[in-house]
């Protein structure tokens, strides 16, 4: 439900701001006094194209905003959880242009695209008149017309999951298959690549164990020099550190054997003599060990440069090196069995298909069921509306597919969407003799709008419906026909919101809530403005409508006798 709108500075609106009520919601006026301007606007709130040209003279820009009541709309709530704008119980839309080409657009004060605003606007408000923004000149709506009608919600939304899964399940086949064409191509690379890892085989951290290993051994020659070297000192030369300490230590035996208090120093000294020996026991038999291998030494560093050359190439250490080796393999194997995944998943796909088919033909069947109910009641509609003679046709057709998304009937490939396998499109005549047309191609402004209100009035009983703007419903139309126009507006906003611009009074007579506009010259400026009408300014408008502008008793008393609400 629109709740209110307001625009400051837009053609001849300085400053407007109108609250709507539930249900039939009239707007009258004199030709010219600005009513179209006050639908452009809200056109141009739902994403409508936009021209500084609207910007009023002497403004640097122009608003536009509308305060939604949404509590109830889930496809809204839909839409805002996608964009994570959040839940709410109120949206605000707002449109500025400005005469500097910033133009924005704001949802709850929050900034989105022009492209956002057409998608919410969809869910909101259908306007109908000379404005782009109605959805019957949107063939691909008229499937869901349709289906509001024939009312298999279920079943939709049963078939519709199973066609996601055909779809997922058609992207994971056409992802493993441009996989396995990258890979083919890869496939002498990674083979290549294996067998230089492989020739190599290198082990974690080895690297590191080969530069200790290469310390050692690239020493050998020193570390045995320098080894022989102490062991002579120690034990086995003359007057080596043993040697002399021996003698020492009998020197202190005949100390002791004079003076006791040597015999501590001399244990000491033997402690050390021990030491001496255990330390020149290790000395020797590390040197004993070691052997001077410079094939050795040549073999691990051949070692060393292959794995530096594998570690260059394949990420900078040996890990990554062997990760490297793992992933290709797992490729090269997948690739290798690719032919019996694929198999695998064509098989799923054709259980999917034929669970589509089963699930799409038999939504199509309840389509054609319900066509000639639909055509007899819309018919009917049309001509009470003033739409005499008309031919209201709803053609149901299917489209050979070009990819993936088909099912088969024979040998004939059906093209699928979310909505099933079939087209949907309203053909109309409005004239005897001659053949239906598609409707977007055929009939006016006016027409539109009372096939659009026939269509809403028949689905009405089915549909949550949007808001509705009717701008040029009364065209062409007066007496009777105007009567019953009205009526059927009147009824149809019984179950939701309805704003309609007229000329008629037995239209107008039907508003639940009455709204004139006015223009006036403020200074050397033209301004329109609304005001919402009580109970006595309504029949005075009433019978204006019905006698021009000089009003009498006579007009007073049919306005009286004409108003519903």
């Amino acid at each position: 439900m629109l709740k209110s709108l307001e625009i400051k500075d837009y053609a001849l609106i300085e400053h407007l701001n109108v609250e709507f009520g539930t249900g039939l919601n009239i707007i009258t006026g004199e030709t010219g006094a600005g009513k179209s301007i006050i639908v452009d606007a809200m056109g141009l709130l739902l994403g409508g194209r936009a021209s500084t040209e609207v910007v009023r003279k002497g403004a640097l820009k122009s608003f536009v905003e509308g305060i939604f009541n949404v509590e109830k709309n889930k496809k809204v709530h839909s839409l805002l959880k996608e964009n994570e704008l959040g839940p709410t119980q109120e949206l605000i839309i707002r449109r500025e242009i400005s005469l500097k080409g910033a133009n924005r657009c704001f949802v709850n004060d929050s900034p989105v695209p022009l492209t956002f605003i057409n998608q919410i606007g969809d869910l909101l408000i259908d306007i109908h008149g000379q404005h782009e923004h109605q959805s019957l000149l949107r063939t691909e709506t008229h499937i869901e017309f349709l289906d509001q009608y024939v009312n298999h919600e279920s079943l939709l939304n049963d078939y519709r999951k199973s066609f996601k899964e055909f779809q997922n399940k058609i992207s994971e086949l056409n992802s493993f298959k441009e996989k396995e064409k990258t890979l083919n191509e890869k496939k002498d690379l990674y083979s290549f690549q294996i067998k230089e890892i492989d020739s190599v085989a290198p082990n974690e951290n080895e690297d590191e164990k080969i530069n200790k290993e290469l310390k050692i051994l690239e020493n050998s020659e020193k570390l045995l020099e320098l080894t022989t070297s102490i062991y002579d000192l120690l034990y086995n030369s003359e007057n080596s550190v043993q040697d002399v300490l021996g003698e020492v230590n009998r020197k202190l035996s005949e100390l002791t054997i004079i003076d006791k208090t040597f015999s501590e120093i001399e244990g000491e000294n033997r402690n050390v003599l021990s030491q001496i020996k255990d330390i020149s026991d290790s000395i020797r038999s590390y040197n004993s060990k070691i052997e001077v291998q410079p094939e050795q030494v040549e073999e691990l560093r051949s070692r060393l440069g292959a794995i530096n050359l594998l570690k260059k190439k394949y990420g900078g250490s040996i890990y990554a090196v062997i990760e490297h080796r793992k992933k290709i393999g797992e490729e090269l194997s997948l690739a290798e069995n690719f032919s019996e995944k694929i198999n695998e998943i064509e098989k799923q796909i054709k259980k999917l298909r034929d669970v589509c088919k089963e699930k799409a033909f038999d939504i199509s069947s309840k389509r054609k069921a319900k066509i000639p109910s639909i055509e007899k009641n819309v018919n009917h509609t049309l001509n009470e509306l003033g739409i005499a003679h008309s031919s209201f046709k709803v053609m149901l057709t299917h489209t050979t597919a070009e990819d993936d998304n088909f099912i088969l009937d024979g040998n004939k490939k059906i093209k699928i969407t979310e909505n099933g396998c079939d087209e949907v499109e309203f053909f109309i005549s409005t004239n005897i003799g001659e053949d239906v047309k598609p409707l977007i191609k055929v009939a006016s402004g006016g027409e539109i709008s009372r096939v659009m209100l026939a269509l809403k009035s028949v689905l009405a009983k089915t549909e949550a419906l949007p808001v509705l703007i009717f701008d040029e419903i009364d065209t062409g139309i007066s007496g009777r026909i105007a009567q019953r126009v009205g009526e059927s507006l009147c009824e149809l906003s019984k179950s939701h919101q309805i704003i309609a611009i007229t000329h008629l009074p037995q239209i107008a007579a039907n508003a639940n809530y009455h709204y004139a506009v006015n223009k006036k010259l403020v200074g050397e400026r033209v301004v329109s403005s609304i005001v919402k009408l009580d109970k006595e300014k309504r029949v005075e408008e009433i019978a204006k409508l019905m006698s021009g502008e000089i009003i009498t008793e006579a007009s007073i008393k049919g306005a009286k006798e004409m108003i519903k609400n």
